[in-house]
């Protein structure tokens, strides 16, 4: 992605979404991506999870008008070169981020490119949002989209088609596009049955662009959508068209699952440290 030249500003990338404390996914996911792919990560938390490797067992959402206030605070002043959500938690702060996104020009047709990655399912397949919460992300936010990033989960809780074969991630990949997003990228993470490794489809109304990659034998994937779409919103940041900001990110996500690591006792995180130099085994400069 190009050296990045130090002790100048960086590119700026906003994920709005919840925490993890296991720091395996969510918000700690994502800033991790940002820095690995040399972009300056600012935030807005939208909810605080209790979680580890086995999973959440508490979330406290914080109050939508903090949400907005978060993403209007950064805007404002350190502004601002692409954006993501991960977990919005529900129809009220989806509404607000939405409200807040408009007046600070930011999805498709404004200055700022949005990724939205519609966390809605958990790595296990259960449903994460009421109802009313999926509604406003397939009313408000879709059609606000420069892309959208579901695994097949997902595709399943938003438009009801079970993604079993590569003709269904088409079809999927149509009716989603249908919603008014400007690119959508069905993630096939989720086809374990696919021979021919992971495959992800990036859809711009026209065009279909199959990504393929490997599938790793490993359980440690946690984190590897936020990581994904964070890469992603990095890239946008620096100016790549969302064709190559997706090519970058699935290249980033690639080696991020190759090198994921057990933790805890349940399933542990993808890594971005494979992308990070490791400076404390040179020497100090004279």
């Amino acid at each position: 992605m190009g050296e990045p030249t130090l002790g100048t500003t960086p590119p700026r990338a906003l994920t709005v979404a919840g925490t993890d404390s296991g720091g395996g996914a969510g918000i700690a996911a994502d800033l991790r991506a940002f820095a690995a792919c040399g972009v300056h990560g600012c935030l807005a938390v939208c909810a605080v999870t209790v979680q580890n490797t086995l999973g959440v067992t508490g979330v406290h959402t914080i109050p939508p008008e903090t949400v907005a206030g978060q993403i209007t605070s950064v805007a404002s002043d350190i502004g601002i070169g692409a954006a993501k959500t991960g977990m919005l938690a529900t129809a009220e702060i989806i509404r607000a981020v939405t409200r807040a996104f408009d007046e600070n020009g930011i999805g498709v047709n404004r200055r700022t490119p949005l990724v939205i990655d519609p966390v809605a399912a958990s790595m296990h397949g259960d449903q994460l949002l009421a109802d009313s919460a999926l509604d406003a992300f397939r009313d408000l936010l879709f059609p606000r989209a420069t892309l959208v990033t579901p695994n097949l989960d997902e595709v399943r809780l938003l438009i009801g088609i079970d993604v079993h074969d590569r003709a269904a991630q088409y079809a999927a990949a149509k009716e989603l596009h249908a919603l008014g997003p400007a690119h959508v990228l069905v993630k096939g993470g989720h086809l374990t049955e696919d021979t021919d490794g992971c495959v992800d489809l990036l859809f711009d109304g026209e065009t279909f662009t199959e990504l393929p990659g490997p599938r790793f034998a490993t359980e440690n994937t946690h984190g590897s959508g936020d990581s994904l779409a964070a890469s992603i919103t990095a890239s946008l940041a620096r100016g790549l068209s969302v064709p190559e900001a997706v090519a970058l990110g699935k290249r980033f996500i690639v080696d991020t699952v190759r090198w994921s690591y057990p933790l805890g006792q349940g399933h542990g995180p993808v890594s971005p440290l494979w992308a990070i130099r490791p400076w404390w085994e040179t020497p100090p400069n004279e």
